[in-house]
Formats: C-alpha cells, sequence, structure tokens
C-alpha cells in the first residue's frame, strides 16, 4: 500500500506517520508514505498557492494550478491515475468500513488536504474521486483528516499489526464497540478488574466481551446499535439479559 498525501505541511504529517507502528511498517517495506509540498508546483514566483474567491467574499481559495501540477507529478510517476481522496467537510463521514474498502480497494491513494476556504472546484471535477469528511466539524487544514484516513487504512494491510485479530475485535470492525480492557495491578483505587477475566474460562471471558460490546454500544452510541441483526443463539440469550439488566436498572456497563 502506498499513499501520497498533498500538503501545505509535508514535514509535520511525515514525521508523525513515520513514528511508532506505521514506522516500523515503513522500514520493513510493507506500506509506502510519501508527502508532497504543493508550493514546489505553483508557477508563482513568491511561492503562492491561493488567492482570493471569484465573487467575492472572506478568505483565499487554494487555485487549481499548483494542486493540479502536484497530482499529475504523483499520478505520471505512478504510471496510472491513482485514486483521489480529498479531505473536505462536505464529504461523506469517514467510517471504519470506509477502511476496509479502500484498503482492499486500492494499492495506492492520493489523499489532498485543502486549506484556507478550499479549493478551486474545478481541480475536484477533473481529479478527485472522492471527497471525505472525518466529522462534521470544521478544522484549519485537511491535514488532521488526511493522517487519520492514512492511519485507519494502513494499520489493516496485512503485516503491519502483528495479528489481524488486533483490529478484528475492536470498536466499530462489526457494528460494535469494543469491550472494556484491563490490566494490571488488579486492585486500582479500589476497583476491581471483573473476576471473570480472571478466571482463565475462554469462553466465559468470550461471552462476557461480547456482552459489554453489545451493552456499551447500545448505550453509547443507539444509532450504531438499531443498524445490527443479531441471529446467533447465543447474541439472542445475551440480548434477552441485558434486556432483563436493562428494566431492573442493573444494566450498566462492565457488570459482571
Amino acid at each position: 500500500m502506498r499513499i501520497d498525501i498533498m500538503t501545505l505541511f509535508p514535514e509535520t504529517v511525515g514525521d508523525v506517520l513515520s513514528e511508532s507502528i506505521l514506522g516500523r511498517a515503513q522500514e520493513r517495506g510493507i506500506i509506502k508514505i510519501v508527502c508532497h509540498q504543493i508550493r514546489d508546483y505553483t508557477t508563482h514566483r513568491q511561492k503562492q498557492v491561493d488567492d482570493y474567491p471569484y465573487g467575492g467574499g472572506r478568505g483565499c481559495v487554494m487555485m487549481a494550478q499548483p494542486l493540479h501540477a502536484c497530482w499529475e507529478h504523483i499520478c505520471r510517476e505512478a504510471g496510472r491515475r491513482v485514486h483521489t481522496i480529498y479531505m473536505s467537510p462536505a464529504g461523506k463521514v469517514f467510517t471504519q468500513a470506509d477502511a476496509v474498502r479502500l484498503k482492499n480497494e486500492y494499492d495506492h491513494l492520493i489523499l489532498v488536504c485543502g486549506h484556507y476556504e478550499g479549493v478551486d472546484e474545478r481541480f475536484i471535477e477533473e481529479c478527485v474521486d472522492e471527497e471525505i469528511s472525518i466529522g462534521d466539524f470544521v478544522l484549519t487544514g485537511g491535514e488532521i483528516p488526511a493522517m487519520a484516513v492514512a492511519d485507519a487504512v494502513c494499520r489493516l494491510v496485512p503485516g503491519v499489526l502483528a495479528d489481524e485479530e488486533c483490529f478484528e475485535n475492536e470498536s466499530h470492525w462489526a457494528g460494535l464497540l469494543e469491550y472494556p480492557q484491563y490490566t494490571r495491578p488488579e486492585v486500582w483505587n479500589g476497583r476491581r478488574v471483573p473476576e471473570v477475566l480472571l478466571s482463565g474460562h475462554h469462553e466465559n471471558i468470550r461471552r462476557w466481551r461480547r456482552k459489554q460490546s453489545i451493552l456499551r454500544t447500545r448505550l453509547r452510541r443507539p444509532d450504531m446499535y438499531e443498524k445490527l441483526t443479531f441471529t446467533d443463539k447465543t447474541d439472542l440469550k445475551i440480548l434477552q439479559e441485558i434486556e432483563q439488566e436493562l428494566a431492573s436498572g442493573d444494566g450498566s456497563e462492565k457488570k459482571e
């Protein structure tokens, strides 16, 4: 997997994505993340990449020329048109399903980081394949969203994490939030680790974690919970238990 990021701050973005797990994966050649300084592709002597918007209004808009020149350089080096994503507050909200889709469908992505009041719409029409947002809020630039998308996609590439189980039991993988996690000591500030996790009984632990995932999703993310369909007999029994506990007022998270 290769990801090229078009940005005004390549050093900052590159440094973040070269640390920890992704950094080690790059060193081993499993993934490659390359950041491109958009200013290097402008025809303006002062390295200008933005200008005032036609029609008036506050702020400036990133010009199509340097964006297109940078994009064209990446595609030319790749020998083909590369699937291009513009990080935009007007885009589809990014989900774990999108991370899986991008990892499965593409081996090369371009992420475009906008700034100011956005980018010239003609560049989007000419070069962008999809627009992605990381939430219903606005940031000063597209670097944080681009890093989030790059991280979410790259960690799914085989070999980046030690085992697929590292992400298959995580929040959002199967439409559920992850169960609570604990580590040593057994008692901290008067709070004990749930006894079932100390039992060594793997099936009971698995069932407890499944129940906590379902309960946590229902309580914290009812929007996600409403989309779930349960058919497994064990899940149906767990749902019955949760309903009874909630009705009695005992249905709190981390219940043993």
